[in-house]
């Protein structure tokens, strides 16, 4: 067995990282049995960056690592990068080499493109290696009481804006369908469906996407039960602020909620989730328990493997230009998406020759500037191009693009729009038409009779509104000419 620099000296008596927050956490991770999901979860960590040759090639194939800050010279030392990736997550923070400078950048600015993944020739996934040193920074900046915190309020948060930006667009009935609210019909555990669909938290903002999945999935005759929102947490927000146990227990606690279906498959709608189940939860759970719960499946791959069965459905010509937006990293879904728009009569796809990177349009928020350049370069090329659309598959890429339909000659759309269109279904897309106001206090008087109806605080509402109009992260025009 491989034994690292730090593993000897702390047999010997000799860690220079002894008495260090990072080491205090290290000992309370690999402490004896009962194993818990950090200890097993800093175990896959560790097994797999022993695993890593630390080539480099996940560096070079990055596409972001110019954005992400890292210097000429630091590109072109791809092997000292990773390494310093690697020695993050063995020893954490206090790691101080120079490689270590490279790495906390590239960690910092990690888009989860998954170019990474798909670059290295040895079954290690280096997206994973990035999200642990990521942990292990934030170990190092603040104490386990403020990592807490962090991720309690930031849990709040998107718990505040979900249930009210939800709440001011769906009446109870649409909301129950979703597996929201007190009306939501329980389940019969004697008759479990062919799938549960996981939606997560944030694709309740923009209702429309996940109401038309849904109809997309009655049409295939195919019984599923709706689970997701802040009761059913992926444990997203407490491990990105570094509070594991925390995140270990919420994902614990959503993973036997979903382990309901009778194929023993979840179908998730967003990427982060499918993300943080996949690469970080289910493989740590399967760990501890000696078995996976479910396999998860991105909704997009479960319509493109059903495409043979959808395409009968699709009778009404939709005659567009469209352009997708796109981001690859799940693998197989950009690429899924683009056969779904070429099924349905009458598109035709434009390719704007943007770059293509990162999760979805949230996760670029780390690198703020990159994403707003990203964006309205996007925007200029649709406009160019004279599409009629530019189509978003995920939820997070419609919030954020959504409000420049009112200043650019084509509409913002999701996929699942056009393919409803072919198939007789529609939904409004009441987020875009609240958003499009632009004026916190005209949306909250359009939406005045929900507010009253679900019994929310105004200003707490208000709150949440705004937090949606300051989710813009490519200027509109006018806030442009200022």
């Amino acid at each position: 067995m491989k034994v690292s620099r730090c593993s000897a000296a702390v047999v010997t008596g000799r860690c220079p990282l002894q008495d260090t927050p990072t080491r205090r956490y290290l000992n309370d991770m690999t402490a004896a049995a009962p194993e818990t999901f950090e200890s097993a979860l800093r175990a896959r960590a560790q097994a797999m960056a022993d695993a890593c040759t630390r080539c480099g090639k996940c560096v070079e194939a990055c596409p972001t690592t110019e954005a992400a800050g890292l210097t000429p010279e630091e590109r072109a030392n791809p092997v000292e990068v990773i390494s310093g990736i690697v020695d993050l997550v063995r020893q954490g923070q206090e790691s101080n080499s120079r490689a270590n400078d490279a790495a906390r950048k590239w960690a910092s600015g990690c888009l989860l493109s998954g170019e990474c993944i798909k670059a290295c020739d040895y079954g290690v996934n280096p997206r994973f290696l990035l999200y642990m040193a990521r942990i292990a920074m934030a170990h190092a900046k603040d104490a386990p009481a403020e990592q807490r915190r962090a991720g309690v309020n930031g849990f709040r948060l998107v718990a505040r804006d979900v249930s009210h930006l939800s709440q001011i667009q769906l009446d109870d009935a649409l909301l129950a369908r979703l597996g929201q609210g007190p009306n939501r019909p329980a389940r019969d555990p004697n008759a479990k469906p062919d799938f549960v669909f996981y939606t997560g938290c944030n694709v309740l903002k923009t209702p429309h996407i996940a109401l038309l999945a849904l109809d997309i999935m009655d049409a295939l005759g195919v019984t599923y039960e709706v689970m997701g929102g802040p009761t059913h947490c992926c444990g997203i927000v407490h491990m990105r602020a570094g509070d594991v146990a925390a995140s270990g227990r919420l994902a614990e606690n959503t993973i036997d909620k979903l382990s309901q279906s009778r194929t023993g498959q979840v179908l998730s709608w967003c990427p982060s989730c499918q993300v943080q189940f996949t690469e970080t939860t289910l493989p740590t759970v399967e760990k501890l328990r000696g078995t996976r719960p479910f396999e998860m499946t991105p909704f997009t791959l479960f319509v493109h493997k059903h495409l043979e069965r959808l395409r009968p459905l699709l009778r009404r010509p939709v005659p567009m230009r469209i352009a997708l937006h796109r981001h690859p990293g799940v693998r197989g879904v950009v690429e899924a998406a683009q056969d779904i728009l070429r099924a349905v009569p009458g598109v035709e796809l434009v390719d704007l020759r943007q770059p293509a990177v990162g999760l979805q349009s949230n996760n670029l928020r780390v690198l703020p500037e990159f994403r707003k350049q990203l964006q309205l370069a996007e925007l200029d090329a649709a406009q160019a191009a004279a599409v009629d659309a530019l189509v978003a598959v995920y939820h997070s890429d419609h919030r954020e693009l959504c409000a420049h339909e009112r200043e650019r000659p084509f509409r913002i759309m999701n996929l699942y729009e056009i393919v409803g269109m072919s198939m007789g279904l529609h939904r409004d897309d009441h987020y875009k038409r609240l958003k499009i106001m632009q004026d916190a206090d005209a949306i909250l008087a359009d939406c005045r009779d929900l507010v009253q109806k679900h019994g929310l605080d105004a200003a707490t509402t208000r709150l949440a509104v705004q937090a949606m109009l300051d989710e813009q992260p490519a200027p509109l025009r006018e806030s442009r000419n200022v």
